[in-house]
């Protein structure tokens, strides 16, 4: 047995075993000593640190705590013990909700990066600033930027909400997820230095000035990576966006929070070039009234007038045409969308290969050109890890060829008595006579032409079948053989992926989080903010200059 000496609302010894205690059974034990109404009015505190009960699993000493240590046990009022519980709770909850992201946002990079059947109904691809599909690196890279990119997005959106301390947490999980890209990948890859910009608008926002050492730091960085992407002219930027000037906000944003740090670091002449520099571009971005109405007289909302007007240097004829090829862009997406969707769906019928990858549709595409039926060449490619050449030799070779094409009819007969047994089922669950059902459903009638009959049919006396409880199993052999308890390899495979558990509130957060965004997104920023900042530090850089003149 060890001891503890406890001071505070309650002095004395306590024995325990700290192999076997838990910070929860420590304060119910402190609370019963010291007559506390319960043990959410007491505090423990021990090498000035609040214990906390955590999971309720963690024992004493895997805390640190050892034989003889002092534990402060402090009392709180009722009402302060239980706004301090629902602080752990609500504390609790969103370090579990901040797992749940990451979580999803790794199950999600991972299926849409490594070839498995998609689960979903749409796909998740990467693109460039000009909305083309690009490939990056090994299937790790892609997986890392995917990763990176969509918790970027979240992070963003839990911004617009006010939501900092979490959106700074969700940042530095996409940084992580970017570090473990090949940095030559990421090197022309804007979101990562604009996620730093990103994080330090976050210190800023929480008033943080902890951070500040820090920020210097990432400033640094994300000035380095931006003029890497955008050329230091932004001649590069110039040419993906069609002569667009999306960059100003952002810039304004960095030279701020540039003006901001070295403020606080006394570089009170290096604090007000960037300030002066980031309220110039402020006034840039201010939209004038009269080019708003007029763009807005063409038959746009307000938000989209602003916003072509503020990425075309308040341009309207160049307005005009960025929101019509929006437009067009938007139209051209959904159309790829219900493609992406189809093309999912096709691919759910071929199941997926022994390692629950999907089978390649361009593959399969060249092997229809060649001459091959359809799906006689998916199931080739299914069997064969979408390896072309081996799908070729099974399909050139007649007696594998013939086994495939027999694995397919036998498949499309267990699945058509799946679907019969499916329909039993449900007709019977609504009452019906189970001999004048199995008839029907033999006889291939559809569901309309079923219930009709059924319906048109006299009711049956009741009966009790001693071979019947409900169990399609019971029916004759034609109609249900043991496909229900045996299903083929093919069929149970391609549901494999859908067995995974997934969280899809957080998944589908994400995925609305990415088809929200586009190209500009990330420098599309509403800069209010920024500029009652930019006031602020102006304001307070003019009060020190005041003080230097009068003491002098």
């Amino acid at each position: 047995m060890e001891k503890l000496r406890i001071g505070g609302t309650w002095v004395g010894l306590i024995e325990l075993e700290l192999e076997n205690w838990t910070v929860a059974m420590l304060r119910e034990e402190v609370a019963k000593r010291s007559n506390a109404p319960g043990p959410h009015t007491v505090n423990l505190i021990s090498a000035g640190k609040v214990l906390k009960d955590g999971d309720g699993t963690e024992k004493l000493s895997q805390l640190g705590i050892k034989n003889n240590a002092k534990i402060l046990a402090s009392r709180v009022s009722v009402d302060e013990g239980k706004s301090l519980k629902h602080e752990l709770v609500a504390e609790e909850e969103r370090s579990r909700r901040l797992a749940r992201v990451k979580a999803a946002a790794t199950a999600l990079s991972k299926r849409h990066i490594d070839g498995s059947l998609p689960i979903e109904d749409f796909n998740i691809e990467l693109e460039n600033q000009g909305g083309q599909k690009v490939q990056l690196g090994s299937e790790t890279d892609q997986r890392a930027v995917m990763m990176g990119l969509m918790l970027h997005e979240n992070a963003k959106n839990l911004i617009k909400r006010q939501m900092y301390k979490d959106a700074l947490e969700v940042l530095t999980m996409g940084e992580e997820a970017f570090s473990l890209c090949d940095p030559k990948v990421l090197e022309f890859i804007d979101n990562v230095p604009i996620l730093q910009i990103d994080i330090v608008w976050c210190y800023f926002l929480l008033r943080d000035i902890g951070w500040l050492s820090v920020a210097g730091i990432r400033l640094e960085k994300a000035r380095e990576g931006l003029e890497r992407c955008h050329g230091k002219d932004f001649s590069r930027v110039r040419l993906l966006q069609a002569g667009c000037h999306p960059e100003l906000a952002l810039h304004m944003r960095l030279e701020l929070l540039e003006g901001v740090v070295a403020y606080h670091n006394g570089q009170f002449d290096k604090s007000r070039k960037a300030l002066d520099s980031a309220q110039a571009k402020f006034s840039q971005l201010q939209v004038p009234d009269e080019a708003l109405s007029h763009v807005m007289s063409m038959g746009f909302k307000e938000c989209d007038a602003r916003r072509a007007l503020r990425l075309n240097n308040q341009d309207i004829g160049s307005a005009v045409d960025f929101l019509f090829e929006e437009k067009a862009k938007r139209a051209q997406k959904r159309e790829e969308d219900i493609q992406h969707r189809m093309e999912i769906m096709e691919q759910k019928q071929y199941g997926v290969t022994p390692l629950k990858k999907a089978v390649n549709l361009e593959k399969l595409k060249e092997l229809v050109a060649i001459g091959f039926e359809k799906n006689l060449a998916a199931e080739a490619l299914r069997r064969n890890e979408n390896d072309f050449q081996k799908a070729l030799d099974d399909l050139t070779n007649p007696e594998t060829n013939s086994t495939i094409q027999l694995d397919i009819e036998s498949r499309k007969r267990k699945r058509k008595q799946r679907t019969a047994e499916a329909r039993i089922q449900e007709l019977v669950s609504m009452g019906f006579d189970r001999s004048i059902v199995v008839a029907a459903v033999q006889a291939g009638e559809t569901m309309e032409q079923i219930m009709s009959r059924l319906l048109s049919e006299p009711e049956p006396l009741p009966t009790v079948d001693a071979n019947s409880n409900g169990n399609p199993a019971s029916e004759p052999n034609d109609v249900n053989p043991d496909s229900a308890s045996n299903n083929d390899s093919v069929e149970g495979s391609s549901t494999a992926a859908g067995e995974e558990e997934r969280d899809l509130e957080v998944e589908d957060e994400l995925a609305r989080d990415i088809e929200n965004a586009d190209a500009l997104s990330a420098y599309d920023i509403e800069v209010t903010k920024e500029g009652e900042a930019i006031t602020e530090y102006l304001t307070l850089l003019a009060s020190t200059d005041s003080k230097k003149a009068i003491s002098s």
